[in-house]
């Protein structure tokens, strides 16, 4: 797998990490891609203090998401946004290399 397109972190998504990051001390948003979940691989979002040197940034008004280089060739042209539905608010990643995913929308496949 070759990284044509990076990920794209959309304006939802950073106004939440703003959210969460206002009043308190800065932190990332780290989004990797593990093997596991019931398809194969999952994602992993959580917060971070600091980035690692090979992390790609994707920075906006001063807040940033990260991804390690392990990760992105699974994460490219994919979209990082954040949904606030009647089951939940949560980062969500919408994916076109995935083939398949799970019901949980955490798992999927290449």
């Amino acid at each position: 797998m070759q990284l044509a397109i990076p990920p794209r972190v959309t304006d939802r998504a950073f106004a939440r990490l703003s959210e969460i990051n206002e009043g308190n001390p800065r932190k990332f948003l780290r989004v990797a891609v593990e093997g596991g979940g019931c398809s194969g691989f999952q994602y992993e979002i959580r917060l971070e203090d600091s980035a690692e040197t090979d992390d790609l940034v994707l920075e906006k008004d001063g807040d940033a998401v990260l991804i390690d280089p392990v990760s992105l060739p699974f994460l490219a042209d994919a979209e990082i946004d954040f949904a606030d539905e009647l089951i939940g608010a949560r980062f969500v990643i919408n994916n076109p290399n995935a083939t398949s995913s799970c019901g949980c929308g955490t798992s999927f496949s290449i």
